[in-house]
């Protein structure tokens, strides 16, 4: 079996040996011979432990981590689902750093003068990102979204007094009640098409028509996906009879100023029409062309009607 010194071990290991008696004194790694002479050896059951120590150095533990790691007791592998879920987070803040860098980068002047007003703001947008309220919405949203769903959420904190955020959640608490009252009945009634136009005539109160974008990417790819449902008190059942009451909602508007094509002026019918479509889409002009298409395809829609949206 072999042995080595510490100096020998350090040659082996590229591990200095300033910190093997470091690890030595934290009890972390002791030389398991002792000589009569006094000296120290190393052993190949030692040798293990020290790769093991760097093997969990690597993956970023710290040394009374790694301690407790090599107790026979400890659950390794549930240390080592904690830490794997700390390394994402950590990659993804470096990321997000990288990339607020790479916007600085970018907006430097050609005589390479740093724009520090603009350095200072990326890095106050970068840090509110970090503590959005709704964190999950860094996995649906782009890098661009996100900067504006931060400004969105910082406004809105800014601009709304206690009184009206206690409002705003009371109206939502009543609403997501009587939509848990009326699972039974269907969301395309009158009913429900009234609980929709509720439902988005209070959101749109929050979000306005700048953030529109960001609301129904939001509902679209975070709540109707089942994420943060229990912060707003919906749940898959809830938020799926909503969506199709809010849906019959922007059916029952859209087509109802469709229908009136021949039989008031132009004028009218197009400044409801653009209301509807801001109401839906705010500033997202792709969003509002697919309104179009689908209506110019319906069978139920007059010509009259697909006439008139030709001329938009």
């Amino acid at each position: 079996m072999t042995h080595w010194y510490v100096k020998d071990l350090s040659k082996l290991t590229k591990v200095s040996v300033q910190t093997l008696h470091y690890y030595d004194k934290l009890n972390l790694l002791k030389p398991s011979l002792r000589l009569d002479n006094g000296y120290r050896l190393y052993s190949e059951a030692d040798l293990l432990k020290l790769q093991q120590i760097l093997a969990l150095k690597f993956f970023g533990f710290e040394l009374s981590q790694i301690k407790a790691l090599l107790a026979s007791s400890v659950d390794v592998i549930e240390h080592f689902t904690v830490q794997s879920q700390f390394l994402q987070k950590k990659a993804t803040a470096l990321i997000e750093a990288s990339n607020t860098l790479q916007s600085i980068i970018s907006d430097c002047s050609v005589d390479k003068s740093i724009p520090w007003k603009t350095v200072i703001k990326l890095i106050e947008v970068y840090q509110m990102t970090q503590q959005l309220e709704h964190s999950w919405v860094k996995d649906i949203f782009t890098p661009e979204e996100l900067k504006q769903y931060v400004t969105f959420e910082t406004e809105w904190k800014n601009n709304s007094t206690l009184e009206r955020k206690a409002e705003f959640e009371k109206k939502w608490a009543n609403l997501v009640a009587e939509i848990s009252n009326n699972l039974g009945n269907n969301p395309a009634s009158a009913m429900g098409i009234a609980i929709g136009e509720r439902c988005m005539h209070l959101i749109n109160g929050v979000y306005g028509r700048k953030y529109a974008h960001l609301r129904t990417k939001k509902f679209e790819q975070g709540f109707a996906e089942g994420k943060g449902l229990e912060e707003v008190g919906l749940t898959p059942v809830t938020v799926a009879w909503l969506d199709k009451a809010i849906d019959a909602y922007w059916h029952d508007r859209i087509y109802g100023i469709l229908n009136k094509v021949g039989s008031e002026s132009s004028d009218t019918i197009l400044k409801l029409w653009n209301e509807v479509l801001d109401d839906m889409y705010g500033e997202d002009n792709a969003r509002k062309t697919e309104i179009y298409g689908i209506a110019l395809a319906d069978e139920k829609v007059s010509q009259a009607a697909k006439d008139w949206l030709k001329t938009l």
